[in-house]
């Protein structure tokens, strides 16, 4: 998952100049931390290196690699590899991007927790360290499960319910590239897959044409793709003409609808059934076929 932030051009100038795969393995730490090139050991280095260039990998030997990353970053003895946590996390951002199975993001989230028992991290401003949230989320979205007694992750915990629950009552209005405003709460009646996106977030480009597909097979059955950025329509609409993307999209300049999800880290999506009841989300990329079980939740197959 890409992380955002309130102050968008800020962070899109940063997260644009150390790259999506640096700013997974540096989450956890501040801005200054994160400005700072980490002194990796001898055993970190090539975890290290097999991160930057596991998206370019085959899914299946993606998937493959990914609990092999797993198990070998859990091996790392932490008092010689200060920077195992945050390995941990790195792999755990990218994991989600895909399918790699729940096998494998079992491993993944049992390393990242068993990181966070040997090298704690501190957050900031009070708040519970990125690499929390990231665990908290593997558990509660992919159905992982995670035993770390921290009182950062169980405050991350009771807030990421808290979340859900604010993202059930959730409503917006936007306007789409044609001019045609949208309201949530007004599309009872039909499947409506809610998806936010920005052009600079690789794992958002990857899952759009799975998605655009999705959508031309089912609009005629009342499915609905609402797909939200909060960049500029000049920024937006040659990325969308270029792509060929039938879906509407929606402009969130303001981020009133990021705001109503509470939304820190993109892709999301969020699928309701025809009463208008949230019945799915995803809370990172998904291929063709997860969201094909995303949409069966809501009774469209």
């Amino acid at each position: 998952m890409t992380k955002t932030t309130e102050n968008g051009q800020r962070g899109r100038r940063w997260r644009m100049a150390i790259g999506t795969a640096a700013l997974l393995l540096v989450g956890a730490v501040s801005m200054r931390a994160q400005e700072q090139k980490p002194t990796w050991t001898e055993q970190e280095k090539p975890i290290m290196a097999a991160l930057e260039t596991l998206r370019k990998l085959p899914e299946d030997a993606r998937a493959k690699k990914t609990k092999e990353l797993a198990l070998e970053i859990r091996a790392l003895p932490a008092a010689s590899n200060p920077h195992k946590a945050r390995l941990a996390l790195g792999l755990a951002g990218l994991s989600t991007e895909g399918d790699p199975g729940h096998d494998t993001l079992q491993e993944v989230a049992t390393t990242l927790a068993g990181a966070l028992k040997e090298q704690p991290e501190t957050g900031k401003d009070g708040r519970p360290a990125y690499a929390y949230v990231e665990l908290a989320s593997l558990v509660k979205y992919e159905h992982v499960s995670a035993s770390l007694d921290d009182p950062q992750y169980a405050a991350v915990v009771a807030r990421v319910d808290q979340d859900d629950a604010k993202r059930k009552e959730a409503n917006f209005t936007l306007k789409d590239l044609t001019g045609k405003s949208w309201t949530l709460k007004e599309l009872k009646g039909q499947v409506v897959l809610v998806n936010f996106w920005a052009t600079w977030c690789p794992p958002c480009r990857s899952e759009m044409p799975d998605l655009d597909a999705l959508y031309q097979k089912f609009q005629k059955q009342g499915f609905v793709v609402l797909a939200i950025s909060d960049e500029a329509e000049s920024k937006v609409r040659p990325f969308i003409e270029q792509g060929g993307f039938h879906y509407p999209i929606l402009l969130d300049p303001d981020r009133v609808a990021n705001k109503e999800f509470i939304v820190e880290g993109i892709p999301k999506s969020f699928v309701y059934d025809r009463e208008g009841k949230m019945v799915a989300q995803a809370m990172d990329m998904r291929t063709k076929r997860q969201f094909l079980e995303l949409l069966k939740e809501a009774g469209l197959q």
